[in-house]
């Protein structure tokens, strides 16, 4: 079964791609390709004008960060020890990787109490903002995002949102998300990548696809959207 079509996509760096569209449309594919978990049948993907390669590939994955859909938190290892894993692994020194989690932890905000936790005495939040530590705690110059908000209840899922904006906004990172939210996508999202069947339908902004839609699904996709679309400020829109 051929999960993607042949794709040409570029993501902006410093900025937030995000990509959307029903379920099995090729989203977390692509993020596995750009990470190497998946290799192409064809075809090249660079990184930073690297190409990334079976020689270079963990190396490269050093450099992004990478949360999974539902956390992937290791439930024998506390929260702390979850952030710190790679960096331990990398032979980063005690005071380094405590220094760099405390920042973390002050980033997401994050109760130190919580780091000694285990995964199963973390609420959903919680857990999340450990998955994000973990993601950020080398300091990565990509960060790719697999749906980390669509397991939260509504109210926690907000709070998270307006949370998770201020942090991309104020480390300045590349980031790539996954959502099948177009609310969401609206939120966080300079530019919009909106897939069907392994194909890119249309990228640009919100307001290029609600105005300008390239597919006659689009408008359909949108219409579907528009309770979540209601909840942004008319200026996301127009």
């Amino acid at each position: 079964t051929q999960a993607r079509q042949p794709t040409d996509l570029t993501v902006a760096p410093g900025r937030t791609t995000v990509l959307i569209g029903p379920s099995g449309c090729g989203k977390s594919t692509m993020l596995r390709i750009m990470i190497g978990l998946i290799t192409p049948d064809s075809g090249n993907v660079v990184f930073d004008g690297t190409k990334i390669c079976p020689e270079n590939i963990c190396r490269m994955r050093h450099r992004m960060g990478y949360v999974i859909q539902d956390g992937g938190l290791f439930p024998h290892l506390t929260a702390r020890e979850n952030v710190k894993l790679m960096a331990r692994y990398l032979g980063w020194g005690a005071s380094r990787r405590e220094k760099r989690l405390q920042e973390m932890a002050e980033l997401t905000h994050l109760w130190p109490e919580v780091l000694d936790r285990y995964p199963v005495q973390l609420s959903g939040g919680q857990q999340q903002r450990i998955c994000l530590m973990r993601a950020l705690m080398l300091d990565p110059d990509l960060l790719l995002l697999d749906e980390p908000l669509g397991a939260l209840d509504p109210i926690i899922r907000y709070e998270m949102q307006s949370e998770l904006r201020e942090i991309f906004r104020r480390l300045n990172k590349t980031v790539v998300m996954v959502t099948h939210d177009m609310g969401e996508a609206g939120f966080f999202a300079d530019t919009i990548v909106l897939l069907r069947d392994g194909v890119v339908l249309q990228q640009g902004s919100l307001a290029d696809l609600v105005r300008r839609p390239a597919d006659p699904f689009i408008q359909t996709f949108i219409k579907t959207q528009r309770g979540p679309l209601e909840s942004l400020p008319e200026e996301a829109v127009s």
